[in-house]
């Protein structure tokens, strides 16, 4: 798996922000990434998700000490994003295999940021997907939510979430199946209105499907997030079903699960709100 190393970067949301904290987040992507157009509203939970996930690749580039003038971001057609380097300095084979491809997404109080290296047409089918384990809106009934996502499953699908599993697994089975279809829409760069039914994954038998035809040439990476946070005075646990599709090209696809920490370490980095916040000044270097 040495062609193009896949890197993970979560942000945990885990407590309030403040009006003071907002405004020096805004002004970083405001200055760094000026095509980007976010809305200035400050008591906006959903503006600030928006403002720390457009920051994540400012601080992936400021942690390889590449300065923000020295790259810029580019975008397909269809809005799958990579970054490119000053070719300054860099043998041209090196400089083709410096492209970053990268995706960006967030769910509730975890904002995420898959990225690739190597030559741009390779890296940009990149794609994350998190959701967070959990009914929504809080306080649904656990079936009513499940027919309500019932839409974008298969009914091979929906046999294997059924209720006998009790709710604990269908939640979690069903959050798996979400996160790998989200992480496969975006890793195409489909837009929004997409029917999800078109696609069918056999967790059981690790199989993935479109359109009724196999998908081959996948990397699904599965795994979990959980994270403390706080909420006015109180510490709430959060759990989050996350995936990175990513193409490899490869003759099967392929589901490579990752259960504990441990495995995550070498490609998956956690940072908090206060790690982020305490960068700001090298950020804009």
């Amino acid at each position: 798996m040495s062609d193009c190393p896949i890197l993970v970067w979560m942000l945990s949301l885990n407590r309030e922000y403040t009006k003071e904290e907002y405004n020096a987040c805004y002004k970083v992507v405001e200055d760094c990434v000026p095509h980007i157009k976010i809305p200035h509203d400050p008591p906006n939970p959903d503006s600030f998700r928006q403002i720390m996930t457009q920051m994540l690749p400012l601080l992936m580039m400021r942690h390889r000490r590449i300065p923000r003038a020295k790259w810029r971001d580019c975008a397909t057609p269809n809005g799958k994003h990579w970054i490119e380097q000053a070719p300054d300095d860099m043998p041209p084979e090196k400089y083709l295999h410096s492209m970053i491809g990268y995706h960006l997404t967030y769910e509730t109080s975890l904002c995420g940021m898959a990225m690739a290296q190597g030559i741009q047409r390779k890296v940009i089918n990149i794609g994350l997907g998190i959701k967070h384990v959990a009914v929504e809106p809080r306080g649904t009934a656990l079936a009513t939510y499940v027919a309500a996502m019932a839409p974008r499953l298969t009914p091979a699908e929906r046999q294997l979430i059924g209720p006998e599993l009790g709710d604990e697994a269908v939640l979690r089975r069903l959050s798996i199946l979400l996160a790998l279809k989200a992480a496969y829409i975006h890793a195409i760069g489909q837009p929004p209105g997409f029917d999800w039914a078109r696609l069918e994954f056999d967790i059981p038998r690790e199989t993935a499907r479109g359109d009724g035809h196999p998908l081959q040439g996948w990397e699904f990476r599965i795994f979990r997030a959980s994270l403390g946070v706080a909420r006015k005075n109180i510490l709430v646990e959060e759990h989050y079903q996350c995936v990175c599709a990513f193409f490899r090209g490869t003759k099967e696809s392929t589901f490579v699960w990752h259960e504990s920490a441990k495995e995550l370490e070498s490609w998956v980095q956690f940072i908090n709100i206060d790690q982020m916040v305490k960068v700001i000044p090298k950020l804009t270097a």
